[in-house]
């Protein structure tokens, strides 16, 4: 006779997203079907930098069938042994394949597709966000069959959080013996938050049922309002090929919020040069991309524009369900620092000021933290005194830094297309190099010197071989990327060299 195994159950979750709720609810409906369950959790630590997995383990046959015998369950998952696994974000559910639990025989595996970022990600130099892909390509070869949808878009429909759509995608499965209303008889006695729960549930399960489809779930986003001014601008773009033009219109319309009609001009004027370089689609659709974030460079005056934008107040709102009329209080933590107060001024003042702190060692020490509230009138009303002088903008010692540098780096381009739109290409993604303000920005900017000093100006000129100039940019641009403080971007520049005059 075979003995029927436990049905193992992973479930992966982030502070805040009801997890634990979530493993109550299918305990406590395991036990109103009369199965033996038992349920074990692993706490992780806070925000993004890990997750708590919780484990269950339910036996299929009633107790009632099983006389005196009672199963012994398992208080952690074996390696891939596991039935089900139920994660809240995209990356957890690949965290849990690549960590073994799951069977590309066994395992059936439900998620959701969206993506909160680790801090890992958010901490490197460059662009650090994990392919969404290739976690994709783990999940499908790990798993027997997956069910991925955003859910998190379809919670909000819903007015609930993530835990209640995933509920009804583990009930529209039908790997566990439980029926759905019981499941929906769990959310009502839990008694909080019963009706938004019960819709999220409902839309987990018919979209796992294949009912409706998964997509249709999410909400559709609304389209972004067109910025005044960026269309004038925009019917300027025909001189660029179509990828390039659909990235350099989105630019305009980011610049024209940013600063103003002129600024994003400037932007064309600079993609127009660089067009009468090279003409090549890739090279020009990469430029026009990343100049578009180098022009809107972080500083005071952006930071607040951003934070009393009607949209963001609107999101929050919409983040924490709150009812027509109910107030929210959205509490902003600032510390600007020397570097950040310096940057609004001008330079004859800027300069001098910096020049003294950093002489005296006290430049990265000097900061002045304070809590503003957001949603208040002295504090929104502080915010948008602060976003208002992107007038000033244009004189700041800031505004003129970043010009400097940007024309510096355009210039290197310049010169490296001349002799391969490859060759260009290398160049314009080491505009993510520079980034942020203050010391991040200082350190991303040495970096790009060293690297035009040492690498892209003996490329441009033809002295190397075009693969060796190739490689040499790539790896020199890896190194800064991976060890913001040089170290590594010293071995590497070092290795090219010798190699260079050998």
């Amino acid at each position: 006779m075979s003995t029927p195994h436990p049905l193992c159950i992973v479930v992966a979750a982030m502070g805040g997203e009801g997890g634990g709720v979530l493993t109550d609810w299918i305990v406590e409906a395991a036990h109103a079907s009369g199965l033996a369950v038992q349920s074990t959790s692993v706490p992780g630590v806070a925000q993004r930098t890990g997750a708590t997995t919780y484990y269950v383990e339910i036996f299929p046959t009633p107790l009632a069938e099983l006389g005196d015998a009672r199963p012994i369950l398992a208080l952690s998952p074996s390696l891939g042994e596991v039935d089900l696994i139920v994660a809240t974000e995209l990356m957890e559910a690949a965290r849990c394949v690549t960590r073994g639990w799951s069977d590309p025989a066994r395992t059936q595996l439900i998620a959701s597709s969206h993506r909160v970022h680790a801090v890992a990600e958010k901490m490197e130099m460059g662009d650090g966000r994990y392919d969404g892909d290739r976690l994709r390509a783990a999940i499908q070869a790990g798993s027997r069959h997956h069910l991925l949808f955003d859910m998190e878009q379809a919670a909000k429909s819903a007015g609930c959080i993530v835990n209640a759509v995933l509920l009804g995608a583990v009930a529209g499965s039908g790997l566990l013996p439980i029926a759905p209303e019981t499941f929906e008889e769990q959310i009502v006695a839990s008694a909080k938050a019963v009706e938004s729960n019960l819709r999220g549930f409902r839309l987990g399960l018919q979209a796992a049922r294949g009912e409706i489809p998964a997509a249709s779930t999410a909400s559709h986003k609304r389209p972004h309002a067109e910025v005044p001014g960026s269309e004038l601008v925009a019917v300027q773009l025909g001189f660029l090929p179509a990828a390039a033009r659909a990235l350099a219109e989105e630019g305009v319309k980011r610049l024209t919020a940013y600063q103003d009609a002129r600024y994003a001009g400037l932007y064309v004027e600079r993609l127009r040069a660089l067009s009468q370089v090279s003409a090549d689609e890739a090279l020009l659709a990469r430029v026009a991309k990343h100049l578009a974030v180098r022009m809107s460079f972080e500083d005071v005056i952006h930071v607040a524009r951003l934070k009393t934008d009607p949209a963001r107040l609107e999101r929050i709102r919409a983040e924490v369900s709150a009812r027509p009329g109910q107030p929210v209080v959205v509490r902003d933590f600032l510390k600007p620092g020397l570097e950040e107060i310096c940057a609004l001024l001008p330079g004859v003042l800027a300069r001098p000021i910096l020049a003294a702190a950093h002489g005296g060692g006290w430049a990265g020490k000097a900061a002045w933290g304070r809590q503003v509230n957001a949603s208040g009138i002295f504090g929104f009303a502080t915010l948008r005194l602060l976003a208002a002088l992107k007038l000033w903008r244009r004189h700041s010692y800031r505004f003129h830094q970043e010009q400097a540098a940007i024309e510096d780096w355009l210039a290197a381009l310049g010169d490296a297309a001349r002799l391969s739109p490859a060759l260009g290409i290398e160049v314009a993604e080491c505009a993510r190099l520079i980034k942020g303000y203050g010391e991040t920005w200082n350190r991303g900017s040495a970096n790009f010197r060293r690297i035009r000093e040492a690498v892209i100006i003996p490329a441009a000129a033809g002295r190397w071989s075009l693969d060796f100039a190739l490689d040499a940019i790539a790896n020199a641009r890896a190194a800064a990327l991976a060890d913001p403080e040089g170290a590594g971007l010293d071995r590497t520049l070092a290795a090219i060299a010798e190699r260079a005059a050998a």
